[in-house]
C-alpha cells in the first residue's frame, strides 16, 4: 500500500526544529535514516535520536553501535514522552515532552559534564519554528510543512495523546505567519495532529492568512462547522483529513471518539464538497464490534460518497494509551514486537474476526479501494479537484513504485512542486 514516497514526503520537523534550537556555537549534522546512511564513525560529541513507537527497536540498535564508540547518545520524541520508564534504559538522557523547554538545558549539562538521565519539558514552553533553511531538500517531495499546534485537545483511546505526558498547546499565529513567509510558497501542509482542536485560534488564524492567497491542507475532527468551513474556503483550503475512523457509532464510543457522529458522516462530505474541498479519510479496521463485513460496508461507502483517498489502519494499541493498557490487562496482546506496531500489522486479537481475517481485510480493502475500477467512480464531480484526485490515486498509491523509481532521476522537490502547480495552478 505504501512506497519509499511515503518516508520521503517531507523531513522530520523534529530534527528540523531541534537543530534550531541548538545554540549557534554547535555544529549541527541532520540524518534522516530513510533517505540517508549512518556513519557510525562520525566525530560527533552527541547523537540525537528522535523516536516514534515502531522505530524504537531500530533506534536502541543505532544507540548501542554510538554508544559502543564512546558516543554520549540522547533521545526524544513520541514514543519516548509516552513511555519514559521503559525506554530510558537504552540511552544516556531522554527527553519527556517537548524539546524547547529542555534542549538548551541539555547540551549545556552535557557540556559541562553533568547529564542528568531524564529531562522533562514545562506545559507553557513555546513551540520553536523548524530551520526550513537545510542541506538536503531535494530529498523530499515537500518542504512547505507547517506545524500549528502540538497534541489535540480530544483523548481517544487508540491514540497517543490520550497518555498522560502528552499536552495540547497552539502557538503563536505571528510565529506561524512567519513560517509561511520563510517558506515563500503559496502551496502549505499544515501538519497538526488536529488544525481546530482550539476552534477560537483557528478562525483568527484563517482570516489573518485569507489576504496571503494561499493553497493548504490540514487535518481536522469530524465535526468541524459550516462557519469553520466557510472560513477554511475563502482562506484557500484544497483538502482536509479527516479521522472518520470506523461507519459504526458503537465502534467509535468503544473507543471514546465521542466527538464523531457517523449518522452525520454523509452530510460533512456533501458539505466538503459542496465548497471545492477534497477529503482524505482516515479510517481504522479492528475496532470493537468490527466483524469482517467492515470492510465490503467501508469500502461501499467510499465509493459511493466519492470519498478522493482514503489512508487506511489497523488498530494498534500504542503502548502508553488507555488502549494499549486496557489490552494488556484483558491479555488480548499477542505480538510485542514494537517495529510491527505501524497500524500496518495486526499485534492483538481481535473481537469480531480472525487476526489473518482483519489483515487480508485490510490488504484487499485497499487493492480494492485503489483498483482503476473504484478510482473512476470516485473521480470528484468538482472538475477542480481531478488533477490532484488523478495525482494521488495513480502516481502515489496505483503506481506508487513507478514513480519512486522516476524519482531516483528527477529530484524528489522538484516532483512536488510540478504536483502543486499541476494540482493548485499556483
Amino acid at each position: 500500500m505504501d512506497t519509499d514516497l511515503k518516508v520521503r514526503m517531507s523531513p522530520s520537523l523534529a530534527l528540523l526544529t531541534l537543530a534550531n534550537l541548538t545554540p549557534k556555537e554547535h555544529d549541527v549534522i541532520l540524518l534522516n535514516e530513510n533517505v540517508d546512511r549512518i556513519d557510525y564513525d562520525f566525530p560527533a560529541d552527541l547523537v540525537g535520536i528522535t523516536v516514534t513507537v515502531d522505530a524504537l527497536p531500530r533506534a536502541t540498535e543505532i544507540a548501542e553501535k554510538f554508544r559502543c564508540k564512546g558516543k554520549t547518545v540522547v533521545a526524544g520524541g513520541i514514543h519516548i514522552t509516552m513511555c519514559p520508564e521503559k525506554t530510558a534504559r537504552f540511552f544516556d538522557s531522554i527527553c519527556v515532552g517537548k524539546a524547547e523547554g529542555v534542549w538548551t538545558r541539555m547540551l549545556e549539562d552535557f557540556t559541562s559534564g553533568h547529564l542528568e538521565k531524564i529531562y522533562r519539558d514545562t506545559i507553557n514552553s513555546s513551540i520553536c519554528s523548524p530551520l526550513y533553511d537545510f542541506k538536503g531538500k531535494n530529498k523530499y517531495i515537500y518542504n512547505n510543512v507547517i506545524s500549528t499546534s502540538r497534541g489535540c485537545p480530544y483523548n481517544c483511546d487508540f491514540c497517543y495523546n490520550s497518555n498522560c505526558n502528552m499536552h495540547y498547546v497552539t502557538r503563536e499565529i505571528d510565529d506561524v505567519i512567519a513560517d509561511i513567509k520563510t517558506i515563500n510558497r503559496r502551496h502549505i501542509l499544515f501538519i497538526d495532529d488536529n488544525f481546530i482542536g482550539n476552534p477560537v485560534w483557528t478562525e483568527k488564524f484563517l482570516k489573518r492568512i485569507i489576504p496571503m492567497r494561499l493553497k493548504w491542507s490540514a487535518a481536522v475532527t469530524a465535526n468541524v462547522t459550516d462557519e469553520m468551513l466557510d472560513l477554511m474556503v475563502e482562506s484557500g483550503c484544497q483538502s482536509l483529513f479527516i479521522g472518520f475512523e470506523s461507519l459504526n457509532q458503537d465502534s467509535l464510543g468503544a473507543v471514546h471518539k465521542l466527538q464523531n457522529k457517523s449518522e452525520n458522516f454523509e452530510i460533512l462530505v456533501e458539505r466538503l464538497h459542496s465548497r471545492g474541498i477534497m477529503i482524505n479519510a482516515s479510517i481504522v479496521f479492528g475496532l470493537p464490534n468490527d466483524t469482517e463485513k467492515v470492510f465490503a460496508d467501508t469500502l461501499e461507502w467510499c465509493v459511493k460518497n466519492r470519498i478522493e483517498t482514503v489512508t487506511a489502519h489497523i488498530l494498534t494499541p500504542t503502548p502508553g494509551t488507555k488502549l494499549y493498557d486496557r489490552m494488556l490487562s484483558e491479555g488480548k496482546l499477542t505480538d510485542f514486537d514494537l517495529s510491527h506496531y505501524d497500524t500496518a500489522h495486526v499485534v492483538f486479537k481481535p473481537d469480531g474476526m480472525t487476526s489473518e481475517a482483519l489483515l487480508s481485510g485490510y490488504i484487499n480493502f485497499y487493492k480494492d479501494l485503489y483498483s482503476f475500477k473504484n478510482i473512476f467512480k470516485r473521480l470528484p464531480l468538482c472538475k477542480k479537484q481531478r488533477v490532484p484526485f488523478l495525482l494521488f490515486n495513480f502516481l502515489y498509491r496505483k503506481f506508487g513504485r513507478f514513480t519512486s523509481a522516476f524519482a531516483r532521476i528527477v529530484p524528489l522537490e522538484y516532483m512536488g512542486k510540478i504536483a502543486a502547480e499541476l494540482s493548485y495552478k499556483l
